[in-house]
């Protein structure tokens, strides 16, 4: 699947997530367009490194740290892109999962038509 699919699909995450969840919000497309960039960019450079450092906690806990992980990444996409806000921790939880889970709709959707 293509770079420019897979941005699309994480915009559209990124609005799903803020249409189920009431302490989540996107200004525009445009801003979960920058989002899922902002998102992408952390993935590839931040995340890495934040896993390693964790992966003791992540031993012990099942990989269920994972979850906290990626809700703390969320959170600083909150505080980086303007037009991005999410309501606190368990908010960024949830939309993580959110994220997720249309993600892997989408792409399955994508997937099977081939």
């Amino acid at each position: 699947m293509g770079i420019l699919l897979t941005w699309i699909f994480a915009s559209l995450s990124v609005v799903a997530g803020a249409y189920l969840l009431p302490s989540v919000s996107v200004e525009s497309f445009g801003v979960a367009m920058i989002v899922a960039l902002v998102l992408g960019i952390i993935a590839v450079t931040i995340k890495p490194v934040l896993k390693l450092l964790t992966l003791p906690i992540n031993i012990l806990t099942l990989g269920l740290f994972s979850l906290v992980l990626n809700a703390l990444l969320l959170m600083l996409v909150d505080y980086l892109v303007s037009g991005f806000n999410v309501g606190g921790f368990i908010s960024a939880l949830l939309m993580s999962l959110i994220m997720s889970f249309v993600m892997v709709i989408l792409e399955s959707l994508v997937k099977e038509e081939k």
